[in-house]
């Protein structure tokens, strides 16, 4: 009995593990969540994405900026015993005055772009933090899974040993200590299994966080973030999930770019400015010796006529590609839609779950402390024990496994509506502004490095 009241101690303790209080100098997930914003890999590359899509503006920009160059020849030449030396320098500007407003929408459609990526870049960001949040939550279960998995195989090794000690007194048969010797090779092969699922689920953790996971503290579910009802939810991701926003900042950008590619059809004007100096000498002295300087400076109109339908292939392309831009708002409408809905359905179920399987755990536990009772006066075989006790572990790795599912869903909630940052989670963790680089680099009109000093 002793053994009995000490399994049911351990087994509410288990139960309770997920939800109990945070230990001293354990990891948090919080704690973990904030380092996951700060060092992932994928994360960080999702960054660097945004920061190269900036420059696109510069580059747009660069269509109103004048373009300067210089040129320079040197020629030597031997004819008919004379030497001839000639050199020529000359520096020339081009300066777009109107380009059928390309440039002006190439702009509008890059900086489009540039919010765009900046939406999915923090689309990124609530994936990678339920990621992690789940990892962490997978860490936990797995770990109390294996402790139950080797649990479990030490109640069958007392059992082993008391069908055993039956057989010697005559009390048993070579039958229930088979049966007994059976279910603890399973369990064996359980624990191997347990403990490779445990040991998997700390590399998912070390991949998204960034370091192994040491003791981890216990987690509450996102309560705090959760909306009061499904339709309320589903109204915030309409009007907050970045993957939609992104997707709207996609259509504005499509629409420019129409714009532009229907510049091509118009009038370009351009201006020009010139200045040459050149010198030649030749030995003997010739007639044309000297050096000369020239200036020049005019207008440049093109007037498009027909480019062999290229330019109407790509307008009618850039159209169609505004239409699948106008197309994918809804498909993306739909996609959250229905990741709130399967969201909030687990997390209700889950809720549910943890209630039924506490019961179920309590009705076990008693019903294995009968059975072994039972068994003890020839009421019950060791079949009946081992029976029992496969439906207590089972039902203490359901609850477990329920306990984790409520947490993890709280958390898909938060981010298929578009909450779950590290400002709305309180993380301690410096906030990455990706306008900081839009605006160091939107105007610049020359300079090579980046603005980190690269």
């Amino acid at each position: 009995m002793k053994f009995l009241r000490s399994r049911v101690i351990a087994a509410l303790a288990v139960s309770a593990l997920i939800f109990a209080p945070a230990t001293a100098g354990a990891e948090t997930l919080p704690g973990a969540l904030a380092k996951a914003y700060r060092n992932n890999s994928s994360l960080n590359s999702s960054r660097a994405g945004v920061r190269v899509t900036d420059e696109n503006v510069a580059i747009a920009k660069s269509g109103f900026r004048p373009r300067i160059s210089a040129t320079g020849s040197l020629l030597f030449q031997s004819r008919d015993g004379v030497e001839i030396r000639a050199g020529e320098f000359g520096v020339s500007l081009q300066q777009p005055i109107f380009d059928g407003f390309q440039t002006r929408n190439n702009v509008r459609a890059s900086e489009a772009q540039v919010r765009a990526a900046v939406e999915a870049l923090r689309n990124d960001e609530l994936n990678i933090l339920f990621d992690a949040a789940s990892a962490y939550m997978d860490v936990i279960r797995d770990r109390q899974i294996a402790a139950l998995t080797a649990e479990n195989l030490e109640f069958l090794e007392e059992q082993v040993r008391s069908a055993r000690s039956r057989l010697d007194v005559g009390e048993g048969t070579r039958t229930d200590v088979a049966q007994a010797e059976a279910s603890r090779q399973a369990a064996l092969a359980r624990l191997s299994a347990a403990r490779a699922q445990a040991a998997a689920s700390a590399a998912l953790y070390r991949q998204l966080v960034g370091e192994e996971p040491g003791s981890l503290s216990p987690a509450q579910p996102l309560t705090n973030l959760l909306p009061r009802s499904l339709d309320e939810a589903i109204n915030i991701a309409l009007a907050e999930h970045p993957v939609i926003l992104a997707t709207k900042h996609q259509v504005d950008a499509a629409a420019f770019t129409v714009k532009a590619t229907e510049g091509a059809l118009l009038p370009q004007l351009s201006a020009s400015a010139g200045l040459t100096a050149s010198r030649t000498d030749s030995s003997p002295g010739g007639p044309n010796d000297g050096s000369s300087n020239s200036a020049t400076i005019g207008l440049n109109l093109t007037v498009p006529i027909y480019q062999g339908g290229e330019t109407s292939a790509r307008v009618r392309q850039s159209k169609e590609s505004l239409g699948r831009a106008r197309i994918d708002v809804d498909v993306s409408r739909d996609q959250v839609r229905a990741a709130i809905t399967s969201a909030w359905t687990q997390y209700q179920a889950a809720r549910e779950s943890v209630v039924a399987n506490r019961e179920l755990v309590s009705a076990a536990q008693l019903a294995l402390s009968g059975v072994i009772e039972e068994r003890n006066v020839g009421q019950r075989t060791t079949l009946d024990v081992l029976n029992a006790q496969a439906d207590v572990i089972s039902a203490r790795i359901d609850l477990v496994t329920a306990q984790r599912n409520v947490v993890v869903a709280s958390y898909a909630i938060a981010s298929a509506i578009g909450r779950l940052s590290p400002t709305r989670l309180g993380l301690q963790v410096a906030t990455y502004d990706p306008q900081e680089h839009y605006r160091a680099v939107k105007d610049k009109w020359y300079g090579l490095r980046t603005p980190d000093g690269r």
